[in-house]
């Protein structure tokens, strides 16, 4: 009598996320068509310079890799300033995502001055990102505030329905999910107008739906969506 193999035991995998963020990737709308418009005419720019505002996951950072792509620009956070040899940097075009995080702090604020100047002198572009206008940070440096305040600058709004129906099917697609429409139409008529609450979303429906072995649809949807708006909540 042959004895009773065990059975072997179901593992489940957290896969890698490929999240694409070439030009191709990028979804047109009213609310970003302007922004693409200006970084693919990069070599257009008044003085080489441009700043992207916007709310959080507007697409500004999409926006940045396609124009660090086009241009072979470093990119840099605003904290990598500190101590930087700036001629070096100077030497090929620059991108600083979340630009706004150095306000307030002088020496970050002195080397960004000294690096546009430089970048200036030498012909080279400059692309900022940042959430407001420069009129908004808590800059010390007046010169700076002045050079910033001169630099062509375009906002991207809140994505519109579509576009969030659009960037939810790729964010599934990029975790290997499929959603069905009603899924989408459900999310987008719902869900908070930003591409940052897509993504949040569409990680924990992925999440959930791993660890629970359920199918990705409207009522995974609703339990994401109830808990993420508890969680905004004050006290919740």
């Amino acid at each position: 009598m042959i004895p009773d193999m065990p059975r072997p035991q179901q593992l489940t995998f957290s896969l890698p996320v490929a999240e694409n963020r070439t030009r191709g990737d990028f979804f047109v709308a009213p609310s970003n068509a302007l922004a693409l418009q200006m970084v693919e005419n990069w070599r257009d720019w008044p003085s080489g310079r441009l700043l992207l505002t916007g709310p959080e996951g507007a697409g500004k950072s999409h926006l940045a890799d396609i124009w660090q792509a086009e241009s072979g620009a470093l990119a840099l956070g605003p904290e990598a300033l500190a101590g930087a040899d700036i001629p070096a940097l100077a030497a090929r075009p620059v991108l600083i995502d979340d630009a706004d995080r150095l306000a307030g702090d002088r020496a970050l604020e002195e080397a960004l001055f000294h690096l546009h100047n430089a970048l200036a002198a030498r012909g080279q572009g400059l692309l900022l990102t940042a959430r407001t206008p420069p009129r908004d940070w808590p800059l010390i440096l007046p010169d700076l505030a002045s050079r910033l305040a001169s630099m062509p600058a375009c906002r991207l709004e809140a994505p519109d329905q579509a576009l969030l129906g659009a960037v939810l099917v790729k964010l599934f697609a990029d975790r290997q999910l499929v959603a069905s429409p009603s899924t989408i139409a459900y999310l987008t008529q719902r869900m908070e107008r930003s591409l940052a609450a897509a993504t949040r979303i569409v990680a924990e429906m992925d999440r959930i739906a791993l660890a629970e072995k359920r199918e990705i649809g409207r009522r995974l949807a609703a339990r994401v969506l109830e808990a993420l708006d508890k969680d905004r909540k004050p006290g919740a």
